[in-house]
C-alpha cells in the first residue's frame, strides 16, 4: 500500500470516533441533563485539551515518529471518546473530553506534517485529499449514527462498535507507516517545547481559522439545530451532519487539481464566499430542506481553505514544518473547538438561528 494512503487513514480513523461522539451530542445533552450553554462548556473542555496537544506535543512527535504517534494519538483519542458514553455525569465525562482533546491536537500535527513530507516526495499536492479523508470519515460515521439513533441503539454500544473498528483497522494500517524525511529546504532549528505563531504566520492563521468557525458550527450543532428549530426526527438531524461532512469531503478530495490550475488565493476566496452564503441560508431557512441545502453549501465552502493554509505554513522555511503546522493549528483549532461552545452560549440566550 502506498504510504500516503496510510497517512490518509490517520485522518479518517480519528474522524470516525470523534464524529460518532459529535453525532450523539443530542443524546449526551439529554443523558447529562445539560442546557446549550452547559453543553458548550463541556465542548470547551475538549477545546482546551486540543490546544494543549497542539502546544506541547511537537517534541514527542518528532522524537517517536509518525507510526508510533499514529498508534498513540488515534487509538488513545478513540478510547477516551468511547469512555464518555459510560460516564454518569458531565463532570465525570470532562476528563475524557480533555484527554481526547490532547491526543486529537497531537494527531493533527502528526498527520499534517507527514502529509506535507509526502507531498514533497510525490511532487504534487495531496493535503486537501488528506483532509478530505477526515471529512469523509465524519460523513460516514454521521450517516451511520443517524440510522443507529433512529433505531434507538444506545450510545454506549455505538461508541464501543466504533472503537473496535478503529483499533482493528488502525492496527493494520499504521503498522506499515514509514517515516518520511523532512523537506530539505526546511529550517533545521531546534524544536522548542512550546510552539507559538510568529507575526508572519498570523495572516495564514486567520485565513485557516475562518472556515473552521463555520465547520465547527456545522459539525457540532447541526443535529441539535434541526431538532430544536424544526422538530425533526433523529435521522434528519444526523443527515444534516452527514451531508455537511460529505460535501466537505467531496470538495477536499477534488480540490487539489483545481488549486494547481487557478491558484490558492482564487480558490480560497471562492470557497469562503460559498461558506458565507450557506450560513445565511441556514440561519434564515423556513423549512428543513432549505437548511440542509445551506449546510451542503457551507460544507463545500469550508472544504479546502484550511488545507491550503496548512500547506503554506508547512512550506515556510523560517522554522521546521512541524513547528509552523503546530502554531497554525493552535490558532485555527482553537476556533474550531472553541467556536461551538461560544455558539452554545449565544444559542442559550438568543436562539440557535441567531448563533448561526
Amino acid at each position: 500500500m502506498k504510504q500516503h494512503y496510510r497517512i490518509f487513514y490517520i485522518q479518517f480513523s480519528v474522524a470516525l470516533s470523534l464524529g460518532a461522539l459529535i453525532s450523539r451530542m443530542p443524546d449526551l445533552q439529554t443523558k447529562f441533563g445539560l442546557s446549550e450553554g452547559q453543553l458548550g462548556l463541556l465542548l470547551a473542555v475538549m477545546s482546551a485539551g486540543v490546544l494543549c496537544g497542539l502546544t506541547f506535543s511537537v517534541p514527542s512527535i518528532e522524537r517517536y515518529g509518525a507510526r508510533l504517534s499514529a498508534f498513540v494519538t488515534v487509538m488513545g483519542a478513540s478510547t477516551f471518546f468511547a469512555l464518555v458514553a459510560f460516564m454518569p455525569s458531565a463532570l465525570a465525562a470532562a476528563p475524557c473530553f480533555f484527554a481526547g482533546g490532547i491526543l486529537t491536537g497531537a494527531f493533527e500535527i502528526n498527520a499534517n506534517v507527514e502529509t506535507d513530507r509526502r507531498e514533497a516526495l510525490l511532487g504534487r499536492r495531496i493535503m486537501s485529499r488528506a483532509h478530505g479523508m477526515w471529512s469523509l470519515g465524519f460523513g460516514v460515521t454521521a450517516l451511520l449514527a443517524a440510522g443507529l439513533r433512529q433505531a434507538d441503539v444506545s450510545i454506549q454500544l455505538h461508541m464501543v462498535m466504533v472503537l473496535l473498528v478503529v483499533v482493528t483497522t488502525g492496527a493494520y494500517m499504521f503498522s506499515g507507516i514509514e517515516n518520511a524525511p523532512a523537506r530539505v529546504e526546511t529550517s533545521d532549528a531546534a524544536v522548542p517545547k512550546i510552539t507559538l505563531p510568529t507575526i508572519e504566520l498570523l495572516p495564514l492563521c486567520l485565513i485557516g481559522a475562518a472556515p473552521l468557525l463555520a465547520e465547527g458550527a456545522g459539525v457540532d450543532w447541526s443535529a441539535i439545530y434541526m431538532r430544536d428549530v424544526f422538530d425533526t426526527e433523529p435521522f434528519v438531524g444526523g443527515l444534516a451532519v452527514a451531508l455537511f461532512s460529505f460535501t466537505i469531503a467531496a470538495g477536499r478530495l477534488g480540490m487539489d487539481p483545481v488549486v494547481d490550475r487557478f491558484s490558492p488565493r482564487a480558490v480560497a476566496l471562492s470557497l469562503l464566499s460559498a461558506a458565507s452564503i450557506g450560513l445565511v441560508i441556514v440561519a434564515a431557512a423556513p423549512h428543513p430542506i432549505m437548511a440542509l441545502i445551506g449546510f451542503c453549501l457551507m460544507g463545500l465552502g469550508c472544504s479546502s481553505v484550511y488545507p491550503l493554509a496548512i500547506s503554506a505554513a508547512a512550506r515556510r522555511t523560517d522554522r521546521p514544518a512541524s513547528i509552523n503546522v503546530a502554531a497554525l493549528g493552535q490558532t485555527t483549532f482553537v476556533v474550531f473547538f472553541a467556536g461551538p461552545p461560544l455558539l452554545g452560549f449565544i444559542a442559550e440566550h438568543a436562539g440557535l438561528r441567531f448563533s448561526y
